[in-house]
């Protein structure tokens, strides 16, 4: 597995070994062992799958409490995924990175708990899966709108197809405080 260091600290792309052949292919989507190898130990405990059309942009969401750290990856089509560091006190507050996940590239991208994370589906379906470290709580489910100028995030799209629920997130800058998880060093 090659773990290549996004541009925001604690998120990482990882990109599994291929094994390819006229067959098709095959390559590992987990290896507790080989994450650890790298520095992570994150204990899965919900999985996750969600198919979208193309211009649909899911997020930004996150939870507190309950945080959740995910592994995510796109298993059909491409998607541009976006986390975003709201741990308070953190050194790298409101910064965002994004990365391109695709069948193609088969990359993994793994968020700290304490991010929020949304992604867009670039081609015409996508099919993305996530392992999360903690069970969905309705009560903690929060999230920052998408188009949040003080994060000015470059999503690919300028008129996405948003839930409702999505449309009507708050900004950064108008959630409580104490809504927001805690950075720890």
């Amino acid at each position: 597995m090659k773990v290549i260091e996004t541009d925001l600290p604690g998120c990482l792309v990882l990109e599994p070994r291929v094994f390819e052949d006229a067959r098709g292919f095959f390559y590992e989507s987990f290896n507790q062992d080989k994450l650890a190898a790298v520095g992570l130990a994150p204990r899965f405990v919900q999985g996750n799958v969600s198919r979208s059309s193309q211009g649909v942009l899911r997020g930004l969401h996150f939870q507190n409490p309950k945080a959740q750290g995910k592994l995510v990856s796109v298993l059909e089509g491409e998607v541009w995924d976006v986390a975003v560091d709201i741990r308070r006190g953190s050194p790298d507050y409101g910064r965002w990175t994004g990365v391109v996940l695709s069948e193609a590239n088969k990359r993994h991208l793994w968020i700290p708990e304490g991010f929020a994370h949304g992604f867009v589906t670039l081609s015409e379906r996508a099919l993305f899966t996530y392992l999360c470290t903690d069970t969905y709580d309705p009560a903690a489910d929060a999230g920052i709108r998408w188009d949040d100028p003080r994060l000015a995030i470059d999503w690919p799209v300028a008129q996405p197809l948003l839930s409702d629920k999505d449309a009507r997130l708050p900004l950064l800058d108008e959630l409580p405080p104490e809504r927001l998880p805690l950075y720890e060093a």
